[in-house]
């Protein structure tokens, strides 16, 4: 009989909007070959304190059975990792068996401080997987790669991919030792001796119940109808990552075998990176019908709790579903049941009762033990009220591929937000195009990035920000905006967010930033607010990426102040004067600390006074900036596809 290798999925301690795909795919493949899996995201530490927390949990209950010792594990944890001997105090105070209780959380707490943990002969992980994102994530990425290392039996089965994988490869090699793989896991026996083609297996959704992380998904398939893209556009990383395009990915068993293993979702995630080019959109939009996504569609939650029940009954991602107990009965007693006081009591002294109220007395044959009491009153109070679904093509669509037909077929799904890529300004005649169709078909709701400092300068971002104003006017639309600042895909360059265009400067980008600062990135539809942002016209706009940034966000106050008017007045004078091109040079690498060393002119020094003016300078508070702070802050927290846009600069 095979023995079970234990396998580690690791994704780094970033964070981001959608669940891990690869690691996802990766927990089915060896869940389905009899592997043992967990998921970890987070600090590394606190994971090898999980494990260690594990291994003296186990043995301080053989020792001492009559204590529940889960009710300690804040103050294990803490001592494990401090050793300090007043938490030590309070874990002996009264307790039997003293001096071998404290024999091994001593020896516990030594095994963490003096990387027992990583001496080979106690690394546990038969393999481990971390995944990759975006390339600036480089450092938390290599030093999660590089604490892997000490918990890997052999080194040669520790495997690294994902995005920043395919684009850095040698990078990867070269600082850590260990080879990358590149591109998809779209062929049988990549792994092991077997015919599985890990890319086409569904998504282990259970081990999202693993973690604290919570992805602002919700209740979504995540899925592609094609692969690849058929542009070789020069800032996109597509071409690498899947450079063959596939017209069509046999995707309904998958989504079929989801629903069977997890209940129904409520909204459909699409991953494509180009699904207009496929000469099969027809086939694919009646895919879509076929799921259950018609315009018009409703979802009524299946019942969770009877899921998680059925997967501890088949042992399946026991730490999973325990947790999502754990999560579902308390949400339940205190926010469905919130209004019902009788019931809710009812509910609690149930929970109570059987040891489901808190997370260190939960137990899976508590869970099932307590099922024929609190089934018939989860399914009777549980929410079976009918939410509308909706399709996301959550990568953008092509408007160069755009046509009357493609557009009449995405009306017939409900779709929303429309996603229209908008990437430089000499797009502006397809775009408009498209965005003019999905008007005529009853498309409402629209959103796009649009990617700048790269070819462009910043007049073009301002341009394209101006049409989706008139165009949402126009054609009375809701078009959302996200500006999303260019990193290039190789090189040094790619390992952080520094990285400045040809036609930008620092300040320019600084300047957009504090602007987007407000709205967490959102360049809403609504002329009033656009033009007090961003200026009435291209002049305004580009004077205002030379003002201070702390004048920019906090608007009202500083204008109220009259410092804004000083700082226009001088700065219209400096730029008509000879001292403009010294004042600009400093200006543009927006570092305006000892301007004396930057500068031996007296009048550029009192203009630049202006750049090192702080919030806290003045004391009023800006109504204007925190009502539009609310307001945004409503709209993301309401709307899960506006939260699922905004970009990595406003995490």
């Amino acid at each position: 009989m095979k023995k079970k290798r234990k396998i580690l999925l690791l994704e780094p301690n970033y964070s981001n909007k959608y669940p891990p795909i690869g690691l996802m795919k990766l927990a089915t493949y060896h869940r389905v070959i009899g592997d043992d899996v967990r998921f970890f995201k987070g600090d590394m530490k606190d994971f090898v304190i999980e494990t260690i927390y594990e291994k003296c949990l186990a043995k301080l209950t053989q020792i001492h059975q009559k204590v529940n010792w889960k009710l300690y594990e804040k103050e294990i944890k803490l001592y494990i990792k401090t050793k300090k001997n007043s938490v030590l105090d309070d874990l002996l105070n009264e307790k039997e068996d003293q001096p071998i209780i404290k024999q091994w959380l001593e020896h516990y707490s030594n095994y963490y401080k003096k990387k027992e943990y990583a001496k080979l002969e106690n690394r546990e992980w038969d393999r481990i997987f971390v995944t990759s994102l975006f390339t600036f994530y480089w450092k938390k990425t290599i030093e999660t790669i590089e604490f892997a290392k000490l918990l890997i039996k052999e080194e040669k089965n520790l495997m690294v991919g994902g995005v920043m994988a395919s684009l850095l490869t040698d990078e990867i090699e070269q600082e850590t030792g260990i080879k990358p793989f590149k591109g998809i896991l779209d062929k049988p026996g990549v792994l092991d001796d077997n015919d599985l083609i890990i890319d086409d297996l569904p998504l282990d959704y259970s081990i999202l119940d693993e973690i604290e992380y919570v992805y602002p998904t919700g209740s979504a398939y995540f899925t592609f109808m094609t692969k690849g893209c058929t542009r070789k556009c020069a800032f996109c990383s597509v071409p690498i990552l899947e450079p063959t395009y596939k017209q069509k990915v046999e995707t309904i068993d998958k989504f079929n075998e989801i629903k069977n293993l997890y209940g129904e979702q409520q909204h459909l995630l699409l991953m494509d990176n180009n699904v207009l080019a496929s000469p099969k959109f027809p086939e694919i939009i009646q895919e879509i019908k076929d799921m259950g996504f018609k315009k018009g569609a409703t979802f009524i939650e299946p019942n969770q709790y009877e899921i998680a029940i059925q997967k501890l009954k088949e042992s399946y991602n026991d730490k999973a579903f325990v947790n999502k107990t754990f999560k579902l009965l308390n949400e339940f007693v205190n926010k469905r049941l919130k209004r019902n006081k009788k019931v809710a009591q009812e509910f609690y002294d149930i929970l109570d009762n059987y040891q489901l109220l808190s997370k260190a007395t939960i137990e899976k044959e508590n869970i099932l033990r307590s099922y024929d009491v609190i089934a018939p009153l989860y399914e009777k109070y549980r929410d079976k009220s009918p939410k509308q679904r909706f399709v996301d093509f959550n990568q953008g669509t092509d408007a160069r591929y755009v046509t009357e037909e493609l557009m009449k077929l995405m009306s017939e799904i409900p779709i929303r937000p429309l996603r229209i890529a908008f990437d430089y300004v000499g797009m502006e005649k397809q775009y408009v195009n498209a965005v003019r169709l999905a008007a005529k078909y009853g498309v409402k709701e629209l959103s796009n990035y649009l990617l700048y400092n790269f070819k462009d300068k910043p007049e073009d971002l301002y341009r394209r920000m101006e049409i989706n104003i008139e165009l949402a006017e126009e054609l009375k639309l809701h078009i959302f905006s996200f500006p999303m600042k260019y990193i290039p895909l190789f090189g040094e360059d790619a390992k952080h967010r520094e990285y400045v265009g040809k036609h930008w400067n620092k300040k320019y980008i600084r300047a957009i930033q504090s602007i987007l600062n407000v709205t967490k990135g959102i360049v809403a539809d609504g002329r009033n607010f656009f033009e007090r942002a961003f200026g009435k016209n291209i002049e305004e706009f580009k004077e205002l990426l030379y003002m201070p940034e702390t004048y920019i966000v906090y608007r009202s106050v500083f204008e109220e102040a009259g410092l804004t008017q000083i700082w226009r007045n001088e700065f219209r004078a400096i730029k008509s004067s000879h001292l403009w091109e010294e004042t600009k040079e400093i200006l543009n690498k927006s570092e305006f600390k000892n301007l004396n060393e930057k500068t031996s002119n007296s009048d550029i020094v009192t203009f630049l006074n202006h750049y090192t003016i702080s919030r806290s300078d003045i004391q009023k508070k800006d109504i204007e900036v925190e009502n539009i702070r609310k307001q945004f802050n409503q709209l993301i927290k309401k709307d899960r596809f506006v939260e699922l846009t905004l970009t990595y600069d406003f995490e």
